[in-house]
């Protein structure tokens, strides 16, 4: 299903730093999002998911089709992506993969088209995409914490790290809804994420955050360290468990301009 492989050039990679912690501390999409991205293609042989970073969408993707295709510009993170049957990974950028024309029924980007050229990465997936197939994007913003604890987060994204946020998050936080899609929209169901976390759980989340990183090489300081200590008094017991939640913004639908499958 590919041809050659697509080149790495002017990929800025703001994740494989710790690829491992990023498996470990990004929160899990619902499997109810995969049923119904499921059910936007005409047919579930082929998927492609696109920036797959440790493969957290593609494994899931792999129990509705019959094969899924991951690909990521960043090697460290693709080191670290989990292992699924019907799951194979390769190297690649999402503006120009090696996967064949008109041989893929769905294409997903989870949590990173805001890292994608959008006029480049969308006329990839009009080419590869098969008669009937769909396009999927989506993306979590800002956590949401109840109480103190939510009110000290808040600050921290906004004003401790909010200057060395990419200017590309901007945006993940408008829902992608001024990237232009040639897809028939699709209504998603309401979903969100949600997690019980511990304080070095969610210290272990925000710790991979592109933000984080961008403060830790200017500043040559840990922020995520200040904000432990000073969430501490107001968590209670660091073992104790509170919910965080990510709501999901999706934009999803069958594609306008496939032609015949080749």
């Amino acid at each position: 299903m590919t041809d050659e492989a697509g080149s790495r050039a002017g990929f800025a990679d703001h994740f494989s730093r710790d690829p491992a912690a990023y498996a470990k501390f990004r929160p899990r999409y619902p499997d109810a999002l995969f049923g119904w991205l499921a059910t936007l293609p005409q047919y579930r042989c082929h998927a492609w998911d696109c920036a797959t970073g440790n493969g957290q969408a593609a494994v899931p993707l792999s129990q509705h089709f019959d094969l899924v295709f991951a690909s990521d510009a960043s090697r460290g993170q693709l080191g670290s992506a989990q292992r699924a049957p019907r799951v194979r990974y390769f190297a690649g950028l999402g503006e120009s993969s090696p996967l064949r024309s008109r041989s893929i029924d769905l294409v997903t980007v989870a949590q990173a088209m805001h890292w994608l050229d959008a006029t480049k990465f969308t006329a990839e997936a009009g080419r590869v995409l098969a008669p009937g197939g769909a396009l999927a994007v989506w993306a979590y913003g800002r956590l949401r914490m109840d109480g103190p604890v939510g009110r000290v987060m808040t600050r921290f994204y906004t004003e401790t790290v909010g200057p060395y946020w990419p200017p590309e998050r901007a945006i993940v936080e408008e829902g992608f809804r001024s990237v232009s899609l040639p897809i028939h929209e699709a209504i998603p169901p309401p979903l969100a994420m949600d997690a019980e976390l511990t304080l070095d759980g969610l210290a272990g989340y925000v710790r991979t955050w592109s933000a984080v990183g961008r403060y830790l090489t200017a500043q040559a300081r840990d922020p995520v360290a200040e904000l432990v200590e000073e969430l501490g008094p107001i968590w209670g017991s660091p073992d104790k468990a509170r919910l965080v939640r990510w709501p999901l913004a999706i934009r999803a639908g069958r594609w306008r301009e496939n032609g015949g499958r080749g």
